[in-house]
């Protein structure tokens, strides 16, 4: 163990995708498993999107391109910005990574030093934490609870910030929890981050167009002008596209931090797959029409979701703005024992007493920083979470 790095002992393995091949080494045991871990919508790339790639590699654009992306997707991500944000990017601005991950990696390797603050609302995707350790800064995390509806309000963040602070990362739709923040909750973050010019602004906006009845996405340099200058507005067509394979995200952000990541991505994976950006610009670029018909259906099943675990003994769920996921509590079931006599101490027990007794799969709150909670992907057919329900209803039921 001695030959590894220790900055490899400040991180953990991603747990959502340790639940999503757990999940899989059970069904190839010939268990009747339910999966609600992935991140990932369960619809096909639209064929126009597939379309284009077939399209360029026939044309032969198989070679490298430019480390961060090629000028014909930086326009179309400049177009995006403009036409859904009403925000004024040029291609100078843009960083194309392999995935939103990259770019969220990318940023922080570049400007953390050692000692350097990381505020990080909770619940917060997984990698977050992991990601600021990784580039030797420290991870302030602030809890926002289901009493105040998973969203930071203004004197937290005010708290939460010191002349450590390098960035705030911020996530609206949510993962795990699908809250969305209103434009006039935002503002008063923003107001709050206005008066504190040392703070950069990540937002992570990959949600964005998966959101729910009159719910009405905004982008924190969209509703404050004055921090544009200071925000990295982070994106991607993993979500809205499903093309999570594809592995493209992107961001537009002042000229100094892009030419930084992309200094960061040039000496490590160099250019994004070359397909995939051209499939990319169709992405964005091409009908968007099919959109409304995908948000309709996560609704309904939300929905569905949402109604199903308020009947569940010891689950309160709250109904999401956005994104596929619901974030319910389990308070009242903690303290309990499981139909076959496991004891529900912690929601990472819950979780592992539910996939071993019912073969449901799901995430343990404690991997998204708030407990006791769990989060259920309903990015899964109607019927799979019909069936999904019924177990997890009839475990908790059998709770005492």
């Amino acid at each position: 163990m001695d030959m590894l790095s220790a900055t490899l002992g400040r991180v953990k393995p991603s747990p959502t995708i340790a639940v999503t091949t757990k999940a899989a080494e059970l069904k190839a045991e010939g268990r009747d498993v339910i999966g609600l871990g992935a991140g990932e919508p369960d619809f096909d790339t639209p064929d126009h999107i597939k379309d284009a790639a077939k399209a360029a590699i026939d044309a032969g654009k198989t070679k490298y391109t430019a480390p961060d992306g090629i000028p014909e997707l930086k326009q179309a991500i400049c177009a995006k910005f403009k036409r859904d944000n009403g925000l004024d990017y040029t291609p100078k601005q843009v960083s194309v990574g392999t995935g939103g991950k990259q770019i969220l990696y990318n940023a922080l390797m570049a400007t953390l030093n050692p000692g350097d603050e990381v505020i990080i609302p909770a619940p917060y995707w997984v990698s977050y934490p992991d990601m600021v350790l990784l580039g030797g800064g420290e991870p302030v995390v602030v809890e926002c609870g289901i009493e105040q509806g998973f969203k930071m309000t203004p004197k937290q963040l005010n708290d939460a910030i010191t002349p450590k602070t390098k960035w705030l990362i911020f996530n609206s739709p949510s993962n795990p929890t699908g809250a969305g923040y209103t434009r006039e909750e935002l503002k008063a973050l923003t107001d709050v981050l206005v008066h504190h010019p040392h703070v950069l602004i990540m937002t992570d906006d990959m949600y964005e167009h998966l959101r729910f009845g009159n719910f009405e996405f905004t982008t924190p340099a969209q509703v404050e002008p004055e921090l544009y200058d200071r925000t990295l507005t982070c994106n991607g067509v993993s979500k809205a596209y499903s093309m999570t394979g594809w592995r493209i995200g992107y961001a537009a952000g002042p000229e100094w931090l892009i030419g930084a990541m992309r200094k960061i991505q040039s000496q490590s994976t160099s250019n994004p797959c070359s397909i995939s950006q051209w499939a990319a610009v169709e992405a964005l670029n091409g009908p968007q029409e099919f959109l409304q018909d995908w948000c309709r259906s996560f609704e309904r099943r939300r929905d569905l979701v949402v109604s199903e675990l308020n009947q569940c003994k010891g689950i309160t769920c709250p109904t999401p703005d956005g994104a596929f996921y619901v974030y319910p509590s389990i308070a009242e079931l903690i303290g309990m024992v499981s139909p076959a006599g496991a004891a529900i101490d912690s929601d990472e027990a819950f979780a592992t007493a539910l996939l071993e007794e019912e073969g449901v799969a799901v995430v343990f709150g404690a991997a998204f920083g708030l407990s006791p909670a769990f989060r259920v992907s309903y990015a899964t057919s109607e019927a799979a979470l019909t069936e999904a329900m019924t177990r997890i209803k009839r475990f908790c039921a059998g709770c005492s």
